[in-house]
């Protein structure tokens, strides 16, 4: 049986609730934090520490959004309780810039208040037992991001390190206690893929941000850029969302989809768009000018990272390689030394121009590699 012959059941069905989009508010600023926290260092290391930083405050959003997926959320003592999480996701966001700074503790503490909130809310409820991982994170991560934030310098970045590792390995872990559970597919295509909207957000913000001058290369900066972020929007939206959502109503094991294609693959889609988002306003600040080499890296190597984590997600689904897509990466790869070496508005139609051919070529001729074992049409 394929994906495309199963119809949804109606206990599959679940609407997002209001109070959940209302909580997506607090992540719009947060992923823009945790690209000005990697727009302030673009080296290796300010990667990994944007990245460290950036786990927990996605690892919170995961939690809400499945915890809202098994229960019913549309309650007064769960919308108190959402806003709790979210108020604390606040916190962290705020934190985000200087947390190798001086607000080391702040963040921590806020990250291990908001996994204690979370404890508290599915306490008691239905599938309990599949939540290992907010026991972990409110008695072992968290304990461990306060006490990152009380040392400094390397020590606290690799007391964090730890941290997200070991937040990240717990659904691996604890993927036979979630195999049975009911989760909802279009619940949660619609909530990953409002994350990915998110974050496609901030390379819309960073790009107007970025037209300081409004004359005419300014402007064809600014409008490269914004065909860049639509064409990474089409990449993701124009098949993820069907797939995801028939794979999910398939599996008899739904974990094995969302473990490794929404949790950790949805954390290298968004990585891959703050990295471009971080760099893409230089495109229009300064379009005349070659790239710096770590901005390039950020621009075309945070799009390569985004269209191989398909090639990843596709292969674990069906085991099959998505070609248009490996092949795209790799060329954006080769874009980062074109990039040092030409106008920076250049190197970025290039992206576009390459972006609009492998929208087109997977629209027009390789349908049924997007879709094994459907029908073209």
């Amino acid at each position: 049986m394929t994906a495309a012959t199963v119809q949804p059941r109606v206990s599959d069905e679940k609407r997002v609730t209001w109070a959940e989009l209302f909580f997506d508010l607090v992540f719009v600023f947060a992923v823009t934090r945790a690209a000005q926290l990697l727009h302030a260092d673009h080296s290796a290391l300010g990667v990994v520490r944007a990245l460290v930083a950036f786990v927990p405050l996605y690892w919170i959003w995961v939690g809400n959004t499945i915890h809202a997926n098994l229960h019913d959320v549309d309650t007064d003592r769960d919308r108190i309780g959402m806003f709790a999480v979210g108020l604390c996701s606040l916190l962290l966001a705020v934190a985000l810039p200087q947390a190798y700074e001086g607000l080391g503790v702040l963040f921590g503490a806020s990250y291990w208040v908001a996994r204690l909130i979370l404890v508290a809310l599915v306490s008691g409820r239905d599938y309990r037992k599949g939540f290992l991982s907010f026991t972990v994170a409110a008695t072992v991560t968290g304990p461990l991001m306060v006490v990152g934030g009380l040392l400094q310098g390397d020590v606290r970045l690799g007391i964090w390190t730890l941290a997200a590792a070991i937040d990240l390995s717990v659904p691996w872990f604890a993927r036979r206690r979630l195999a049975d559970s009911p989760f909802r597919p279009d619940h949660l295509t619609e909530r990953f893929g409002t994350f990915i909207i998110i974050a496609l957000g901030e390379t819309v913000v960073a790009t107007a941000a970025g037209a300081e001058s409004v004359d005419a290369w300014h402007l064809v900066g600014l409008m490269v850029a914004f065909v860049i972020a639509c064409a990474l929007w089409w990449v993701y939206f124009a098949y993820s969302p069907d797939v995801i959502r028939g794979e999910l109503e398939s599996r008899s094991a739904r974990i094995e989809v969302i473990r490794p294609v929404l949790s950790y693959g949805h954390l290298a889609l968004v990585s891959g768009i703050v990295a471009f988002a971080a760099a893409v306003g230089r495109v229009v600040a300064d379009p005349l000018e070659p790239l710096p080499r770590d901005t390039a890296s950020l621009l075309f190597g945070g799009a390569a990272l985004y269209l191989a984590t398909f090639v990843f997600t596709r292969w674990r689904l069906f085991h099959t390689v998505g070609v248009p897509r490996l092949v795209a990466a790799l060329v954006c790869l080769g874009l980062i030394a074109v990039g040092t070496t030409v106008p920076a508005v250049a190197a970025a139609a290039v992206l576009a121009v390459l972006l609009i051919v492998l929208n087109l070529v997977e629209r027009k001729v390789f349908p049924k590699t997007l879709h094994p074992g459907r029908p073209t049409s």
